[in-house]
């Protein structure tokens, strides 16, 4: 389920492209699996369909689904994504700069790098959760296939 909050500085389309993104990453939404319609998420979500349709569109862009006409929207396998590196190259010019800013707020140098240094290990250890459940499903998915193929 995705949480739309209403107070973040992110608007609801923002929260509604990265809510698919973690779960198709983090393998919540399987490979290939359906997604709900527009309607039928935007009713859930109690958001205007509009929005849906726009988040749908920008996650069909960046390679996260693909449409089928007049059947729905489907999730991409994870391995399958390719990132967009003019966004790689913008959010790390941004990660750079909140990088710098920190520096300039907290003088000891131990401690900006004990939080630079935690917060990578939180990276690395949701990073390595979602790799391990994508890595399960394809396995499963796999086995699956192989075991359909020799029948």
């Amino acid at each position: 389920m995705i949480e739309i909050d209403g107070k973040s500085r992110k608007s609801i389309y923002e929260q509604v492209v990265r809510g698919i993104k973690e779960q198709i990453l983090s393998g919540i939404i399987a490979p290939e699996s359906r997604l709900p319609s527009v309607r039928e998420l935007s009713k859930e979500l109690t958001v205007n369909p509009n929005t849906v349709q726009k988040a749908f569109r920008h996650l069909e862009s960046q390679g996260y689904i693909y449409s089928v006409s007049g059947v729905g929207s489907f999730a991409h396998s994870p391995l399958d994504i390719q990132p967009d590196e003019g966004m790689i190259a913008q959010v790390t010019a941004q990660i750079r700069d909140d990088i710098r800013e920190l520096r300039m707020i907290i003088p000891d140098r131990h401690r900006f790098e004990s939080i630079i240094t935690s917060l990578l290990s939180e990276v690395r250890e949701s990073h390595s959760d979602e790799s391990s459940a994508i890595e399960s499903r394809h396995a499963v998915q796999t086995h699956t296939n192989t075991s359909k193929d020799s029948q």
